[in-house]
């Protein structure tokens, strides 16, 4: 006879919900922390439109 499955308790499944929702909170809310107070460091670009093909420049410079 084949051994009965044991049914998981209630509280752990929403343990286990509310922390995966914690995590998930927790991680967008360090993303958009991290967008907020950051900015990247400027960096050399071309000014101008290239003469060559994919030469790019920056659409709008922030330094």
């Amino acid at each position: 006879m084949p051994a009965a499955k044991r049914p998981i308790p209630r509280a752990f499944k929403w343990l286990l919900i509310g922390l995966t929702g914690a995590i998930f909170v927790g991680a967008n809310a360090h993303f958009v922390y991290m967008a907020i107070a950051t900015q990247p460091a400027c960096i050399e670009h071309i000014n101008e439109k290239g003469q060559q093909p994919n030469q790019f420049r920056a659409a709008a410079s922030a330094c």
